[in-house]
């Protein structure tokens, strides 16, 4: 199970209860002392008010005995002129032991004295009794034992021994509760731990209890998942890459290589054009690769107000082989990075203008929160269960767009990316005829 008792999440756990277990038990056993030692002072005050009522009889009676016998600590009566005159053999000839007196209304007072050599130096219970009589008021003091704050050494025994009996019971409850807790944590944990060396297609094992657990590994076995999505279209990425990056470099090496055969009579101007032209896509492919890069970076833009007709128009401004017509509805606003839609646009229009028959037509309008931007060209169009592939990285439809030879396979994908950035969408939707990018982002309130 975890590990390292001394630190593991079991152990510090188990300990915190165990703890919180030990000072409630210490607050129970202090208010239970206390009210048991409070009913014990109660019945012995009225123990000794018992016995100190006898002997006002006795004196009521006139049958007091110089020395009185009586189950107490101690008893002296004093007289009017505060002559003791009868105690218990144990106080005979000691001193008046108090001076209280009960109030003038009152027949009784209750007091506490302590360190009276007499008692041994406990403290006593004290009883004073007013007693009526003629020649002037008796008091009857009457002493009775005091229990101490622990009551008796078998009462802390046996509260001490609950005490820890419960502490043990309760640590070791709450450590198997959490050792059973986490067990598939433990095997969560072993899984990922064969998953990341090396077997991406693993997936953690899902508990059959509906607790946090179970959300926690149906979580992580869809960010497995994603990631080993992610991973594909790496390695898709890097092997396209490569690809699209190698055919020009050995285009490139090809004409070298064929010049310098015969250089004497190679046109070197006919070959410098050539490797230009393929440097040219080989600088195309790198400029989107590392725009890609920023993007998937998350590298963020300069965020400002753009008004998406103003920015069609303006880049539908310069000359292309095909005709461009807008329609364009003013005053639609985004928020956005200007640049980063001007390069979505563009991407549009190249790829409409490679495979337009003579018209690309581009609409800005506004519906609802939105704002909507769409680039339809007069081509041959794009099927349906195709529409989603387009955006893929390296994507290039051969059978359907055999003449998208100019383009490097990442210009749709920008655009998507872009779009998505904007938090808004890039989605290629029903036309009569043509391929109809359809952009929409959420307007601004400016």
């Amino acid at each position: 199970m975890i590990t390292r008792p001394g630190r593991s999440i079991r152990t510090q756990l188990a300990t915190l209860a165990a703890a919180a277990m030990a000072l409630l038990c210490a607050g129970v056993a202090a208010l239970l002392l206390w009210a048991t030692r409070s009913t014990i002072v109660d019945i012995r005050t009225r123990e000794v008010l018992s016995s100190a009522l006898r002997v006002v009889h006795l004196i009521k009676d006139d049958r007091l005995p110089r020395v009185t016998t009586m189950d107490l600590d101690g008893l002296q009566v004093v007289d009017a002129a505060g002559r003791v005159v009868s105690s218990t053999p144990n106080l005979a000839g000691s001193p008046r032991l108090s001076q209280i007196v009960p109030a003038r209304d009152q027949a009784t007072r209750v007091a506490t004295i302590c360190d009276r050599p007499e008692f041994g130096d406990r403290c006593e219970v004290l009883v004073a009794f007013r007693v009526y009589e003629k020649g002037g008021d008796w008091l009857v003091y009457a002493f009775g034992p005091l229990p101490p704050w622990y009551i008796s050494p078998a009462a802390i025994a046996f509260l001490l021994l609950f005490t820890v009996t419960l502490v043990a019971l309760t640590w070791f409850g709450v450590s198997r509760v959490v050792a059973r807790t986490l067990a598939p944590v433990q095997d969560l944990t072993e899984r990922l731990a064969e998953i990341t060396a090396g077997d991406g297609s693993l997936r953690l094992p899902v508990p059959e209890t509906a607790d946090e657990i179970r959300g926690l590994a149906v979580t992580a076995n869809r960010t497995l998942e994603r990631l080993e999505a992610a991973l594909d279209q790496q390695r898709r990425f890097v092997s396209d890459a490569s690809h699209d990056l190698r055919s020009p470099i050995t285009a490139m090496r090809t004409e070298l290589e064929m010049a310098l055969l015969d250089p004497d009579d190679n046109d070197w101007r006919e070959t410098a054009s050539k490797l230009l032209a393929s440097l040219e896509r080989l600088q195309r492919i790198v400029g989107d690769l590392l725009t890609l890069a920023r993007l998937d970076a998350g590298e963020p833009g300069a965020l400002e107000p753009v008004d998406l007709g103003e920015l069609v128009a303006a880049e539908t401004a310069r000359p292309r082989s095909k005709q461009v017509a807008t329609s364009l509805q003013p005053g639609v606003v985004v928020t956005g990075d200007r640049h980063r839609l001007a390069r979505l646009l563009t991407n549009l229009l190249d790829n409409a203008e490679r495979h337009a028959e003579s018209t690309i037509t581009v609409t800005v309008r506004a519906e609802g929160g939105q704002a909507v931007m769409e680039v339809l060209d007069d081509g041959a169009g794009i099927a349906p269960e195709d529409r989603e592939r387009v955006f893929r990285r390296f994507l290039r439809l051969d059978a359907a767009r055999n003449r998208d030879a100019g383009g490097t396979g990442l210009g749709l994908p920008i655009a998507r990316e872009i779009a998505e950035k904007h938090h808004g969408t890039l989605r290629i939707e029903d036309s009569d005829r043509g391929a109809r990018f359809v952009l929409r982002m959420p307007r601004s309130n400016a």
